[in-house]
């Protein structure tokens, strides 16, 4: 059986002092005499007392504990903004606790629930696909516990994000296609009313403009973010009586699909289809051909989360900062066509 942790509470009892008493001996407070200060902190070494930082943090009414909901803990872009937003958080002498919402509306609203009851002091939150409805996070909003957005955001008038460029990302995309060639751009979307989908469209749109190219609705369709879905739209779009000679993706996640669906019927990347992702997965250079990508620089992304979640604990009324950052259009051989 293993030996149980030595607690303040067994330091306590065996010296008849209090709790509190032990722990602020433990922190020099000048209030506790020298002499048990010396008598605590020796009994503390005896007995190898490491303290728990969630126990401690308790008695101060501070956890020192940040909350962090992903919507999948698996793809390379979330573990890197997880890396930053940890990297700052050390920085400060604070700790995360990570829980993913499986694109879940139902596990997102659990793992708030669930983080809260941890006594974790905010939360940095990226949605679920599903989340269209808001207000399981009224109670941090009104009670001004630190809550903070990233990629996928809502209420940005009352509460800080970080996001992407999406927009003029998106409009890069487009206009590299056009630029090697491709003509008729397909755009496979995420569900519409998240706003990484809504920029990524715009973007598309002003791209098309910019390239002086028709709108066609039906090279426009939205996916929920999975493979299965990936692939059922992009045989929609190769059915076409004209299909697509180029494809753009929501996330690598889609396009990887689609690369598999356009092999599948004998087409060619890129030289019949053409296609770019969002958000530079490691498999990007891995895959043939190699997939032309938006890259996101993740680990900053992370950091300035963790920047605005302290700036909240600083000063929770303080008006909501929001962050965009540039990504990078990293050309690869999935996007460039043989030009006669």
């Amino acid at each position: 059986m293993a030996k149980r942790r030595v607690s303040l509470k067994d330091l306590a009892a065996e010296l008849n002092v209090s709790i509190s008493t032990v722990s602020r001996a433990l922190r020099n407070h000048p209030d506790i005499r020298a002499e048990l200060t010396r008598e605590i902190q020796e009994l503390a070494r005896a007995r190898n007392y490491t303290p728990n930082p969630l126990a401690m943090g308790l008695l101060r009414q501070e956890t020192h504990m940040i909350g962090v909901i992903v919507p999948d803990l698996v793809t390379h872009f979330y573990a890197s903004i997880i890396s930053g937003i940890e990297y700052v958080a050390k920085q400060n002498d604070y700790y995360i606790l990570i829980a993913s919402s499986r694109e879940s509306f139902g596990k997102e609203l659990e793992s708030v629930q669930n983080l809260l009851k941890t006594r974790v002091e905010g939360l940095i939150v990226c949605l679920s696909q599903e989340t269209n409805c808001f207000d399981h996070f009224d109670p941090l909003i009104n009670n001004e516990i630190p809550l903070v957005f990233f990629d996928r955001v809502c209420r940005t008038d009352e509460v800080p994000s970080v996001v992407a460029d999406n927009t003029e990302a998106a409009r890069k995309v487009t206009r590299h296609f056009y630029e090697n060639g491709c003509r008729r751009i397909a755009f496979i979307s995420g569900p519409p009313h998240l706003n990484i989908s809504q920029q990524r469209y715009e973007g598309y749109l002003l791209g098309l403009h910019d390239c002086k190219l028709p709108f066609d609705e039906e090279l426009v369709m939205h996916c929920d973010l999975s493979t299965d879905d990936a692939s059922r739209i992009t045989r929609q779009l190769l059915q076409l009586k004209n299909i697509p000679d180029a494809i753009f993706g929501i996330n690598d996640t889609v396009i990887f699909a689609a690369m598999k669906e356009i092999r599948q019927t004998g087409l060619t990347i890129p030289n019949d289809v053409a296609l770019i992702g969002f958000t530079g997965e490691f498999h990007s250079t891995i895959v043939e051909p190699s997939l032309t990508a938006v890259t996101h620089p993740t680990f900053e992304m992370g950091k300035e989360a963790a920047n605005l979640f302290f700036e909240r604990i600083s000063d929770p009324t303080a008006a909501p900062r929001q962050i965009e950052m540039k990504t990078s259009l990293v050309v690869r051989n999935s996007s460039m066509k043989k030009m006669l």
